[in-house]
This record gives C-alpha cells, structure tokens and sequence, in this order.
C-alpha cells in the first residue's frame, strides 16, 4: 500500500469514527457499535450492488459477439421500451449472485435511505405487494426495514442484522451518520482526486477492523472478546497457512482469523497465478461462539467478504453444546479467553475431549487445547493463544495434561509473545502449535517427530502508542519463515536469545516445561575485538578517574555551602 492509499484510509477511519463517536452521549459502547456496524453493513452492499450494476449495464449494451449478456437496441420498438428493458435486466437477481454480491432490494439501497429519511415522519413511502400504504415512522425504523429486506432476500443472514430501533436514537443523530457515510464511496476510492487502486472489500475490511480495535478499546476488559490483534491472527494463519480444506475457531469472536485465512489464500492464488475465486472453494469454514452479538458480528464480518460460512444455528455455549460434534478440521485456530475460572459442568466429567486428562475446573485454558485437539484431523494443524501460565503451570493437573501432550508428540511450536498486544488484558501471551502428525509422509515437510521448535519473541515488535503494542510486517515474516524453514529443513539454524530446536529428551529434563526463554539462551554479544586484559585495564582507568572527578566536585560543592553559611 502506498502513502496516498494509507492516507486516504487514516482519513477515512478519523471521519468515520468521528461521526459515530457522537452517538456515545446517548449509548454506551457495548450498544452503538450495533447501529454503526449495521450502517457501515448497509452502506458497503449497497455501494457492490451499485458497482454491479454499472457493470452489468455496460455488458448489456457491448455489442461484443461473446458477450451472453448483450441486448440489442433493435429487438426493441422505441428507445423508451428499450430502457424500461434494462431497468428490468438490472433487477434480476442471479445476475448478481453469480458474481457473489448480495441482492439489495430498492428498499434497502443507500439512495433509498438517503432520500426518504429527509421525509417527514407520516409520509408515504411507497406500497407493499399487496397494495397497502407503506408510511415512514422514524429513520431507526426506516434502517430496520432495510435489514430486515435484506435477511429476507439473502437466507444466510436471517436472523444476523441487529435492528436498532431498541436503543431509541433521535432521528437527527441518525440521519447525521447517514449524511456522513454518504459522502464514502467503497467501490470508487479516490483521494485529493487521484484514483486510487483499493478495492471495496479491502477498504470495507479495513474500515470494520478499525471500528472493532476502537469499540474494544472504548469498551475496555469487555471490549476485547471479540476482538483480536490483527498482527497476531496474521501470524498465526501466515505459520499455519491454510490453503484448503476445513478451517474451525471454537471461539471465533468476530472471525478474525476466517478474514485473514481469506485474505491469505487470495494473496497465495495471486503468487501462483490462480484464480483466488476457484481457490476459495477449496476452504469451508466452521465457528462458534456463545455471545449472540459476537456471533451475529462474526456473520457479518464474513457476508461483506462473501465468505460461505457454518456458525450453527444458533449462539452456544462451545463446551456444553458443541455445534460441529462431528467436525475433524484440517486447521484449527483461536484465541480463546484466558484463565475463565467458571466454564465448569459436571457434565463435562467424562467428555471423550479430556484425552489427555481432566482440565482444572477452575481454568479453561486446557479444555479449549484438548477441545481443538479433538476436532482435528489425523494430519490436521493447530494453533492457540494461551496465558504463558499454561507453558509452566502444575497445578490441578494442568502439568499432567502437558506432560502428555509431549509424550504423545502433538506440539510442534512454541512462540512467547511480547507483553502490551491485546486491548483489554496485560496478562502476557503465547502461541502454541500442535499437530498429529510429525512424519513429513506428505513430502511437503520434512519428518520433525520429538522435536519441538521454541521461538522467543519477547523483543519483537514495536510500540504503536503509549499502551499497545504491535508486531509489524518483519516481525511476522521472520516467524513465519523461521517455521517454515524450521518444517522444511532448510534455511534454519538455531539462533540464541531467539530460536532453538529442542527434542523431547531435552524438555523431559526440564520436568515438561515449554517456556522458550528455558531452551533459546541468551543472545551472543557482538565481539569488539579488544583482547579481555586490555578492555578490564582500560575500563578500571575509565572508573578510577570517575571516582577521582566525582571527589573533586564533592569538595568544590562544600567549599561552595560554606560560603553560604551551611557546612556538611
């Protein structure tokens, strides 16, 4: 990305949220990031259908021999059946669902809420199909019914759009976000009247994204379960690179790492020269998460980026009402809460997901890793963010489950993270990589059976602002390839203070402990090539006249206080 479309997105993210920050005088955080989120939703498929159109428009009057879509002006009487002609072609829906953009009824086009929530409040806005006056009530009304058309015209998302006429805004304080939203385009980005070459997932990603780093940061503990760093989600997809296949987050917050897997294997079709639509259809994608309005953001997420999903049918619970009990992934990613102390049933005492041994009824941390592990495929991969406790803990059973973990081979990878990453915890981080099967028989990687890879990336990164932390591109690239090289056995060599290749004797000496900081060592220091002897003769020199100088001034000082009258 260059300057000018970096700069184009920083001002688009500051108005925007600028004018959705207005709203925080009448809700609090948890409740207006609803009717921002469902206006941003609103605006973004109205703005794809309008590209469609223009598109398709331009097919149907191309003259062009392969052109299927062409519709002759001669076929027609006069210029105005020929134009009512389009108008009807432009409204038939497979032609936007063949090139998967989402069929907005004129009820819900932007123009539409543009120009009727002007109106006064009474007026009649048109009929419905049985000929019944349709009569504006409020413009939260009027944005609802826009939602509700679109569940109505697009299944996958019945039951997803949350309505806002529950939080009762006045109609100016809406009708200003409209105003404001209006002037962005998703489809047609330009900047200081340069075109730019974004395009509108791209900037309706990186719009939704933003918002969500801000509610969480504005919601504070709160905020962040359904939000995750993007830097971390896009290291751990670029270390587990998820080409095909079925991909599952147990607790998938916003879907984070379902957008970075998409964004992922487009940018790998692009280098291998496919085509990243055919690619998409190679992956599927399971989730689930047991706080409804997470669950409705996560389906959102995946519908503006047309990502075909399966959340469940409805919010659950993941440990007492599994959706996907039948579910072998061949990638398995998360971020699940650290530490929750209150996830326990007894229920739960003899769940065939316990193989490793029954986790603490007082921390989760072990049940989502043997909950993923269950849910994986005989040559499937996985990836966790847990509290580093997790890499040295023994109590209640937690270094008995840990113990078997490494016993049986299942972890490949550890990474420690740096502290400061996440918005509503300090507590620090790391990554674990798990996966059943070490052997390289697929000839892609080489056989890594009973060695373990630690990585320490406690100094990586960079401090975005006085509270947080973040990894930048380097950072995740040099993991990653670290990894992959590490897989592949080529290009890898053990770094210390950084990196180190550890078998499982060597961990068993360490009573099981997987903390990174324990195998890595500490890093060398850069010889000077001044011989020991002559650096300690002049560094003793060095002191000895410091010393000498610091008297000096002691004594100058009290000559100074006694002319003064003071004496020490």
């Amino acid at each position: 990305m260059n300057n000018t479309e970096q700069q184009f997105l920083d001002d688009l993210d500051d108005k925007l949220w600028k004018a959705a920050d207005k709203l925080r005088s009448n809700l609090d955080a948890a409740n207006y990031k609803h009717v921002v989120l469902g206006l941003i939703f609103l605006k973004y498929v109205s703005d794809a259908f309008e590209e469609r159109q223009e598109a398709l428009l331009e097919l149907f009057q191309s003259d062009d021999e392969e052109n299927i879509y062409y519709l002759p002006r001669d076929d027609f009487d006069s210029d105005d059946d020929y134009r009512q002609a389009l108008q009807n072609e432009l409204e038939v829906l497979d032609y936007y669902r063949e090139a998967n953009v989402f069929w907005v009824p004129k009820a819900a086009r932007w123009s539409t809420l543009k120009e009727k929530a002007v109106l006064p409040v009474g007026t009649v806005l048109w009929q419905d199909d049985v000929g019944n006056e349709v009569k504006l009530r409020s413009v939260s009304w009027l944005i609802d019914n826009a939602l509700e058309e679109i569940e109505r015209s697009n299944k996958k998302l019945k039951g997803i759009l949350n309505r806002i006429s529950q939080y009762q805004l006045d109609n100016d304080k809406l009708l200003g976000l409209i105003n404001t939203f209006s002037d962005t385009s998703f489809t047609k980005p330009s900047y200081n009247g340069e075109r730019l070459n974004l395009h509108s997932k791209d900037i309706l990603g990186h719009v939704y994204e933003y918002f969500l780093g801000q509610f969480a940061l504005a919601e504070g503990k709160q905020g962040g379960q359904y939000y995750t760093p993007k830097s971390i989600v896009t290291l751990i997809v670029e270390m587990l690179e998820p080409y095909s296949g079925r991909v599952y987050d147990p607790a998938m917050g916003s879907g984070g790492f379902f957008v970075s897997s998409d964004k992922f294997i487009e940018e790998h079709a692009k280098e291998q020269h496919y085509d990243p639509a055919e690619q998409k259809k190679h992956i599927s994608v399971y989730g689930q998460e047991s706080n409804p309005t997470t669950w409705r953001l996560a389906a959102m997420n995946m519908a503006i980026r047309g990502i075909d999903f399966n959340f469940g049918k409805i919010p659950a619970d993941t440990f007492l009402n599994d959706r996907h009990p039948d579910l072998r992934a061949d990638f398995v990613m998360a971020n699940p809460p650290f530490n929750i102390k209150d996830w326990w049933n007894e229920s739960l005492a003899d769940d065939a997901r316990w193989k490793y041994g029954t986790p603490p009824k007082g921390n989760a941390n072990f049940a989502w890793m043997q909950h993923m592990l269950y849910h994986l495929a005989p040559t499937g991969s996985m990836a966790l963010l847990l509290a580093n406790g997790s890499m040295s803990s023994n109590t209640n059973n937690e270094g008995v489950i840990r113990k078997r973990l490494i016993e049986d081979d299942l972890v490949e990878c550890m990474v420690a993270l740096p502290g400061q990453l996440f918005t509503n915890t300090q507590i620090p981080a790391c990554i674990w990589l798990l996966t059943k099967d070490k052997s390289g028989k697929d000839g892609k990687k080489r056989d890594r059976r009973n060695e373990v890879l630690f990585i320490d990336g406690r100094n990586l990164g960079y401090m975005k602002d006085r509270v947080l932390r973040d990894f930048a591109a380097g950072d995740i690239r040099r993991v990653a390839d670290t990894f992959h090289n590490w897989q592949q056995g080529e290009g890898y060599q053990d770094v210390a203070g950084y990196c180190a290749s550890i078998d499982s004797k060597q961990i068993e000496k360490h009573d099981f402990v997987l903390t990174p900081g324990r195998y890595v060592g500490a890093p060398d220091q850069e010889d000077d090539g001044e011989p020991f002897a002559e650096k300690m003769s002049r560094l003793t020199s060095q002191l000895s006249a410091q010393f000498a100088e610091s008297g000096r001034l002691e004594a100058e000082i009290k000559v100074n206080l006694k002319g003064l009258g003071y004496e020490l």
